[in-house]
């Protein structure tokens, strides 16, 4: 393991209706992380995919650090399992938080919060804010469709060719930690120029 990442940062589903290879990989996922010696960083609640993700690095031995704004964790779906729970006053300091504790981050499949995540930290690292690991894991083919986009936005210049060095696609849990396992961090020069 890099002595760059520890805690990584998990973004996921809130949802308890998906198809079932959802949770299966979350929980993979995680069995992984932990067997790794990462410790999660997620949303602090307990549910969906997030949750499963969460529970497994809990049960082999990872830390879990969930984040969770007010207005959810007054309604009662925290997570009362975690090593630390951080409260704060809404989803924008909730991703602050979840930025500053973590060393890499990986996207799971997900919803608008997950791909509004996902954009911000490889916008992040895009302007050299961040040189952290961002992992999309492609589950079932999940992502095809935004990755297909991402061609559009770089073949119309509205992102320059080098922009697909600023995340990795995995297909398996497996790819994601020898990824993280092997990452070097990147400087993304944000002069260059659109080719």
């Amino acid at each position: 393991m890099t002595e760059f990442i520890k805690n990584v940062c998990v973004y996921s589903s809130s949802s308890n209706t998906l198809s079932e290879i959802y949770y299966k990989v979350a929980q993979e996922l995680g069995v992984l992380m932990a067997k790794a010696g990462f410790n999660v960083v997620y949303g602090g609640g307990a549910v969906g995919t997030m949750y499963e993700n969460a529970k497994a690095v809990k049960e082999f031995g990872g830390e879990v650090i969930g984040v969770i704004p007010e207005k959810l964790h007054s309604i009662g779906v925290g997570n009362p399992n975690c090593d630390e729970l951080i409260v704060t006053k809404c989803m924008r300091t909730r991703k602050d938080k979840l930025d500053r504790i973590s060393d890499a981050a990986i996207a799971l499949a997900g919803g608008f919060g997950t791909l509004e995540e996902l954009a911000e930290m490889i916008t992040q690292k895009q302007l050299g804010y961040n040189n952290k690991a961002i992992v999309i894991l492609n589950t079932n083919g999940f992502y095809d469709n935004l990755l297909k986009f991402f061609e559009e936005i770089i073949e119309q210049n509205f992102a320059s060719p080098s922009s697909r060095e600023l995340f990795f696609v995995a297909q398996t849990p497996e790819d994601t930690i020898n990824y993280l396992k092997n990452y070097k961090p990147i400087h993304f020069d944000i002069r260059a120029k659109v080719n």
